[in-house]
């Protein structure tokens, strides 16, 4: 597993991981198996931080704001 590397700004670097043999490379959650990708389609579908933490235990606040960060910065940076 690797932390991702700078450009990202420290939250995301510190909390979002790249493996290529965790969901085939995608950016996932500190290595647990949730991909950036499953974080922003829940709270695209209108769940809140709160359930979100709460049917996945093993998530925390900081890592949803990281998911956040990592989207808005590849948004602005490809």
């Amino acid at each position: 597993m690797t932390l991702l590397a700078q450009p990202y700004p420290g939250a995301i670097s510190n909390r979002i991981t790249v493996d290529p043999a965790i969901c085939h490379g995608k950016p996932v959650v500190r290595g647990l198996r949730y991909p950036v990708e499953m974080i922003l389609d829940l709270l695209s579908s209108g769940m809140s931080h709160e359930e979100i933490l709460s049917d996945y235990p093993d998530l925390e606040r900081d890592d949803i704001l990281a998911v956040l960060q990592y989207a808005r910065h590849r948004s602005r940076n490809g």
